[in-house]
């Protein structure tokens, strides 16, 4: 909870800017707000706007932002180990509310335990950054008109501050590290250089790659695996051993 009070003030910032960038695009409240609520995804929802803006077909705004959003599979992905007993459909409701915020507080909380903390998964990802987003939202797209360049104040830096701050927070040794420099050379080279988007896909998925190819530093493994106990569907009174690498 106290991890979170700092995601707080930048969801509800992030979304008063996204807000007024969809009054500038000339959406309607209901609509921006429920863009807010079904698509839940902050950078792809300000890709959307500026697409809207440039007069794209929808489909194509579709597929843009989706690539945009794929690195949700890999924080699903490394999520779904401390997960897998949960049903089904509670697993989808908890991949819709996922962000970037929502995993690095989370991902950082399981760890910690040792084991999945499902009260403090939807702290993070609704009580930190799904209300707040949503509410600023509505007061950006209400009074959109009152600021009409949010750089003027500053806002325009709310979203990669935030980021920057999630990741010093997942660095734990040095393949994240060289992970993090390089994902953050390589981005923003070709954002420079090219387009933003292509830049956040290629520092995304380059940075990763070094830091895997990244000898471990000394003490990177003293944590990397442990045993987690959990009853099976079948038979409550039989404990199975599941060892998750990480």
């Amino acid at each position: 909870m106290l991890d979170g009070i700092g995601i707080m003030v930048t969801a509800g910032g992030f979304g008063l800017v996204y807000g007024l960038a969809a009054h500038t695009a000339g959406f309607s409240p209901l609509e921006a707000g429920a863009m807010s609520v079904i698509v839940f995804a902050g950078a792809s929802q300000f890709a959307a706007v500026g697409y809207v803006l440039g007069g794209f077909p929808w489909l194509g705004v579709v597929l843009l932002t989706g690539f945009l959003n794929a690195r949700h599979l890999l924080y699903s992905a490394a999520l779904a180990p401390y997960l897998a007993d949960r049903p089904r459909p509670y697993r989808a409701a908890m991949a819709h509310v996922l962000t970037d915020e929502a995993f690095a507080l989370s991902i950082a909380h399981f760890r910690r335990l040792g084991r999945a903390d499902l009260w403090g998964y939807w702290w993070a990802a609704i009580a930190t950054t799904f209300i707040p987003w949503n509410a600023m939202t509505l007061i950006g797209v209400l009074v959109g008109g009152q600021i009409p360049d949010p750089g003027v104040y500053g806002l325009d830096v709310i979203f990669p501050a935030a980021m920057a701050g999630l990741a010093v927070g997942l660095i734990s040794g040095r393949r994240e590290l060289v992970a993090a420099l390089t994902g953050v050379i390589v981005g923003v080279g070709v954002a420079l250089a090219w387009d933003p988007a292509a830049g956040i896909l290629a520092g995304g998925l380059i940075g990763p790659a070094v830091g895997l190819l990244t000898p471990p530093g000394r003490g990177d493994h003293r944590h990397e695996a442990q045993i987690v106990f959990t009853p099976t569907m079948d038979d409550p009174s039989l404990d199975h051993r599941h060892e998750h690498a990480r």
